[in-house]
């Protein structure tokens, strides 16, 4: 049986009726643009461990990201895995592929100075979908957590905003639609308090909202992902802010976050982090002022 015959039948069989739609897309995506074009032809019998590390080092050598390659690797070994409990190949050791080594993302977060002209261009503005920048700048919300959020999901009697799910862009008939999901992990079920300083203009946009979605579009559907990172990236080029992806907005919340003293086990919380190591590690240099401030209070009790 041939490599591609498999990975067929794993992402139709496997994959589609266990995993959100979104997995199942990005996965297909993978075998038809790395993986059936270098490994398709070949018969499952004849993979090794040998032939799949070349496969990797090729990957290296055409500059992909270390999450691109490790993406790849994933639906590799999850596809052999499976093929291996089928019984579809019996010798093949997948444990033996070594990745390259990964680097922590360098964190990009805007300055208060820049986070200040956000809030007085947004505050001044007649344009109620823009508060949503700021929505992300004081909860940590991702954008497709911010655009899936309905006015059922804003409780105005405990101030707080219930995450459940999340939505994607999706090519479809020539045209990207909005699809709504379940969120990134379990963790990103989440409850986040609303900051107090945006519930005045909140509970006006709930009052005239004519959508059931808080980040109203054209369409009773809401807004989708590109649009809202167009008028974001309209935003930045108006105020003469250097760009940054939108995620940024929410490196820029944890940032504050830790920055006012926010213990890191309740900012991982509200970030929907898994566990607060994560949090920890990610945003590690953020905390450099605070520990350069914490041991300088050791003046206290120096007599040089």
């Amino acid at each position: 049986m041939k490599y591609k015959n498999w990975l067929e039948e794993w992402l139709e069989v496997f994959v589609k009726p266990t995993n959100k739609m979104q997995t199942y897309k990005k996965y297909k995506g993978i075998v038809k643009n790395h993986i059936e074009r270098n490994l398709g032809e070949c018969e499952l019998e004849n993979l090794s461990a040998e032939i799949l590390q070349q496969f990797i080092a090729e990957l290296v050598s055409e500059n992909l990201s270390t999450n691109t390659i490790s993406g790849i690797v994933t639906v590799l070994k999850l596809s052999l895995k499976l093929a291996r409990i089928n019984e579809k190949t019996k010798n093949l050791q997948i444990n033996l592929m070594v990745l390259p080594k990964t680097h922590e993302k360098q964190i990009s977060c805007f300055s208060k100075t820049e986070q200040q002209k956000f809030e007085k261009y947004v505050s001044s503005s007649s344009k109620s979908k823009l508060f949503g920048i700021l929505l992300c700048l004081y909860s940590g919300l991702r954008i497709g957590e911010l655009l899936a959020l309905t006015w059922k999901d804003v409780d105005f009697v405990k101030n707080c905003i219930y995450v459940n799910k999340t939505c994607y862009d999706s090519w479809e008939n020539g045209k990207y639609v909005k699809v709504l999901d379940a969120p990134k992990t379990d963790n990103s079920t989440r409850i986040i308090p609303i900051f107090k300083n945006l519930l005045p203009k909140l509970k006006e946009m709930k009052k005239n909202a004519k959508s059931d979605f808080v980040i109203e579009g054209r369409t009773n559907e809401g807004i989708s992902i590109r649009s809202y990172q167009y008028t974001f990236e309209r935003m930045l080029k108006k105020l003469g802010v250097e760009h940054k992806g939108f995620h940024s907005l929410r490196h820029t919340f944890a940032t504050r976050a830790l920055e006012v003293g926010m213990d890191v086990k309740t900012l991982s919380e509200i970030l929907g982090h898994s566990n607060p190591m994560i949090t920890l590690k990610r945003y590690a240099h953020c905390l450099l002022e605070h520990k350069s401030e914490m041991i300088n209070k050791l003046s206290k009790i120096s007599v040089i």
